[in-house]
């Protein structure tokens, strides 16, 4: 294919404008010390340890399919240790787009899981890429927590819910 053929298609299926606003503010509040797997990286593969890093509120709202609620303002560690996951195994932190995400992330690594990555623009740019997100039932939905105003200019897919 292409090259300009597999750009267009990226552009127009990835929101690269969004992304590049998505880039400033993940450079603005994370230090990156947490690596970032991308969206388009992650959708429809198996094996994925999906933890949500955002309040239950959101997370009743929509989250990514088979995701564990970790939470951030509540986090605890011993939760997490509940699970059985295993230290290997592969860990994709999210929150809204990425900021959250590597706090938590930071928490796991240090815990001694070393397989663990910070999904770059989070659920926001996941739904931006074509990403499936489901209700609290686990029906699809296009419903997606825009955490605020100011935060949910960066989800330009699906509808906003603030609550």
């Amino acid at each position: 294919m292409q090259k300009w053929l597999v750009f267009l298609i990226m552009l127009i299926t990835c929101n690269c404008f969004s992304q590049d606003k998505i880039a400033d503010v993940l450079a603005k509040y994370n230090d990156n010390s947490v690596k970032y797997v991308y969206p388009l990286d992650l959708i429809n593969k198996d094996n994925i340890v999906y933890l949500d890093a955002r309040e239950k509120t959101e997370f009743a709202v929509s989250h990514i399919k088979n995701s564990i609620y970790v939470g951030f303002e509540k986090f605890n560690l011993k939760n997490l240790l509940t699970q059985k996951i295993s230290k290997n195994q592969k860990i994709v932190v999210y929150c809204s787009l990425g900021v959250r995400s590597e706090k938590i992330a930071k928490k796991i690594i240090a815990s001694g899981y070393n397989n663990v990555s910070n999904l770059y623009g989070g659920i926001f740019l996941w739904k931006n890429s074509g990403g499936i997100v489901v209700d609290k039932k686990n029906n699809p939905t296009e419903n997606v927590h825009a955490f605020s105003k100011s935060w949910g200019q960066y989800l330009t897919s699906g509808i906003k819910i603030y609550n």
